[in-house]
């Protein structure tokens, strides 16, 4: 497999799969963001022009927004829409390129292993405990908690199958070709 050209390359299941997972979530999040649109048009609508309170419509965008900042992570991460300095890999040649990125993801992996070792204490609390939020709405915050594991599980996951396509030479580091320079 390693002399084989990067196109006719076939994934594995795993990273298949974590590839799908993330584009699904991103599709999750862009929906989150856009019934949060709705939701906040249905808010300005009920107060201006109804003159009657909101309850549950600022809760709910928030809420739906960071869900779809941690869910959508894991897709960001995929199609590389992140923002990105890469003035060094595009100085540096392709076996220097190639440690940058595995000590990156590395170093990101880490960040985001222990983000999500500590937050899942957070979420379980939650939900053993049924903490809603103070609001007559009183939305069960477990619910909304369960996009940051979620999301830096599934971005750890992510970051993994990327660190593994780089280190068996499967893909090229910061998906740029070995002869680009700047």
């Amino acid at each position: 497999m390693r002399n084989a050209p990067l196109d006719t390359f076939v994934l594995p299941g795993w990273v298949r799969a974590v590839h799908g997972a993330s584009r699904m979530l991103g599709v999750f999040s862009a929906g989150l963001i856009a019934l949060s649109v709705v939701v906040i048009c249905h808010m300005v609508f009920v107060r201006a022009v109804l003159n009657a309170s909101s309850i549950w419509q600022t809760e709910f965008a928030t809420f739906s927004l960071i869900a779809a900042t941690f869910l959508g992570a894991p897709y960001i991460h995929l199609t590389r829409g992140h923002v990105n300095v890469d003035v060094a890999p595009l100085m540096a040649g392709p076996g220097l390129r190639r440690v940058l990125h595995l000590a990156g993801h590395g170093i990101a992996l880490l960040f985001c292993a222990l983000f999500l070792y500590a937050c899942v204490p957070w979420w379980w609390d939650a939900w053993i405990t049924g903490h809603t939020t103070p609001s007559l709405w009183a939305a069960r915050l477990w619910i909304a908690y369960l996009a940051v594991p979620v999301g830096l599980a599934l971005l750890c996951l992510q970051l993994l199958a990327d660190l593994w396509l780089v280190a068996t030479r499967h893909t090229h580091p910061f998906g740029m070709a070995p002869d680009e320079r700047l």
